[in-house]
């Protein structure tokens, strides 16, 4: 696998499942992601813009993971987010692609196992006791996982134009492309 090369979506027989219809734009923005962990630089993690903020290596994790909410909103009836441990820290950009093509990967081995009754079943984000949402998988899918990778991602990319690094196009080119 070439360094940009995203692995490609299990082939389909005949028509799309409704599943694969309904988030098509997945696969576009799990690469355009991938695209963004490649211009990681391994000597800056711990350089965050502002007291308040993630380092660049917090944020970076956090997008490299954002895949396993959808495994997990396809494949566990709720999560709890006050139960979850915390990650290792990676350091570098071979590592983050590793673990983000991971958790890509089961992303779309749920998927392409998932149906329409599934993704119509509620699934419920918790902390604690408390629950925060509750919702048909299907929008939550859309809400907690895509939403949210694209958010991140972009605040990575305004890391990177404060630290120097080019940022890469992603829904074309960027200034520095």
């Amino acid at each position: 696998m070439t360094a940009s090369a995203v692995p490609p979506a299990a082939p389909s027989s005949g028509a799309p499942s409704i599943p694969r219809m309904l988030f098509a734009d997945f696969e576009p923005e799990l690469a355009s992601t991938r695209r963004v962990l490649e211009r990681f630089p391994d000597a800056k993690g711990d350089w965050r813009p502002h007291a308040k903020s993630r380092t660049l290596g917090e944020l970076a994790l956090h997008v490299a993971d954002i895949p396993n909410r959808g495994t997990a909103i396809l494949e566990l009836d709720e999560l709890d987010i006050a139960a979850r441990q915390p990650l290792a820290p990676l350091g570098t950009a071979a590592e983050l692609l590793t673990f983000f093509d991971a958790n890509a990967a089961r992303l779309r081995t749920a998927l392409a196992a998932a149906d329409m009754p599934l993704l119509e079943r509620p699934w419920t984000l918790r902390r604690g006791p408390q629950v925060l949402v509750t919702q048909p998988r299907r929008v939550l899918l859309r809400l907690i996982m895509l939403s949210h990778l694209v958010h991140h991602r972009a605040q990575l990319g305004v890391y990177y134009r404060l630290l120097g690094v080019p940022v890469p196009g992603v829904y074309g080119p960027s200034a520095d492309d």
